[in-house]
């Protein structure tokens, strides 16, 4: 398995041909650069290691407490943390839930004290239809740049680990040949 130092270096050097690949597709400097914002994000900060003690861990700093009850829920290298696709939209709808239940929390002490009504669930509804409606494209753009990070991780970890089992089952085929006389 990569260490931090290495994850970070496979982010870094594709990046680069993230975005090429995607402005020669899209031909949209907009989506490229939400493309590519995603991917760089999920590489560094939103990738699957957020399940332990990790450098993607550390750089959410005075923030990371909110990663606690997700360390606690999803064993490391589980399918909810690792897996493609699966991985990144529960990291998506639990940072969401994580944001919104902040907002919520704060806004309802901002209406104590200044006494303004606001709807939650009008500003939920509207918050959708934007994203379903006038900007798909952008939302597409950067749910599979967070995505492509997070593979990028889990590909990696897979390669790294599948490497480390054949090295582990040649050595102890060699070894239990010359035991053997063979």
């Amino acid at each position: 398995m990569p260490s931090g130092r290495i994850h970070d270096r496979i982010t870094l050097w594709s990046l680069p041909w993230i975005v090429l690949a995607t402005y020669l597709m899209t031909q949209n400097g907009e989506l490229t650069l939400l493309m590519a914002g995603g991917f760089f994000f999920s590489g560094l900060m939103f990738g699957p290691d957020l399940d332990i003690y990790s450098a993607q861990y550390k750089r959410w700093g005075l923030l990371r407490w909110i990663w606690l009850p997700y360390r606690k829920l999803f064993r490391h290298r589980s399918l909810f943390s690792h897996g493609l696709i699966i991985g990144t939209v529960i990291r998506v709808i639990y940072l969401s839930l994580i944001v919104f239940a902040i907002a919520i929390f704060l806004i309802a002490i901002a209406q104590l004290f200044f006494g303004f009504t606001w709807n939650w669930q009008k500003f939920v509804l509207k918050g959708i239809d934007l994203l379903t409606t006038e900007y798909s494209a952008e939302a597409i753009a950067l749910g599979l740049g967070l995505e492509l990070g997070a593979m990028s991780h889990s590909v990696s970890d897979w390669i790294g680990s599948a490497v480390k089992k054949s090295k582990g089952k040649g050595k102890n085929s060699q070894t239990s040949r010359r035991r053997k006389g063979v």
